[in-house]
């Protein structure tokens, strides 16, 4: 089944997320790889799912095999509630990520994502090819997103709404 709103979507995340990308990208989470198809400059998309086009499939993307201080960005689109093991993909993040790096992520509010999963739950492969897994969330709070990342090592840089001020844009770099 096609999924045209969800590409919409996707895309409408992509344009508000490259501007913010400099230098050796890593997208944690990416899906079908999207954003390294648009990003112009060099990266690497890893996944614990084979979507099509992932770059590496991992175990657990909290064992990443890239040297610390590898990537000048990383991103995380829409994707860090679908990781039980948040927090040690974070404190991951922040290992390869350089001392100068962006970590960037978006994300949409639990009762909004609850309510969006059930309506495009024919459409979203999340739920339908590969299925929610246990220590996965419907979207994450701006509060519980900002202590997650002061949690693990981050300082939030920049918060910003997009796409109706739905969803949120978030920028960290290393504290």
């Amino acid at each position: 089944m096609k999924d045209s709103v969800g590409k919409v979507l996707l895309d409408k995340r992509i344009r508000t997320v490259l501007p913010h990308i400099e230098g050796y990208l890593l997208d944690i989470g990416c899906g079908t790889n999207e954003l390294l198809k648009n990003y112009s400059g060099k990266g690497i998309g890893v996944d614990v799912y084979q979507w099509g086009n992932v770059d590496i499939v991992v175990k657990d993307t909290s064992k990443l095999p890239f040297d610390k201080q590898t990537f000048d960005s990383i991103t995380i689109i829409a994707a860090l509630n679908h990781i039980p093991n948040r927090k040690e993909v974070l404190i991951e993040a922040k290992r390869v990520l350089k001392e100068d790096g962006n970590l960037i992520i978006t994300m949409i509010p639990p009762k909004i994502s609850r309510i969006w999963h059930g309506i495009r739950k024919p459409w979203d492969a999340d739920q339908s090819e590969r299925g929610m897994k246990e220590g996965e969330v419907y979207g994450m709070s701006e509060n519980d997103l900002e202590n997650l990342l002061s949690d693990t090592g981050f300082e939030v840089k920049i918060k910003k709404k997009f796409m109706l001020g739905i969803n949120n844009l978030t920028i960290a770099t290393k504290n």
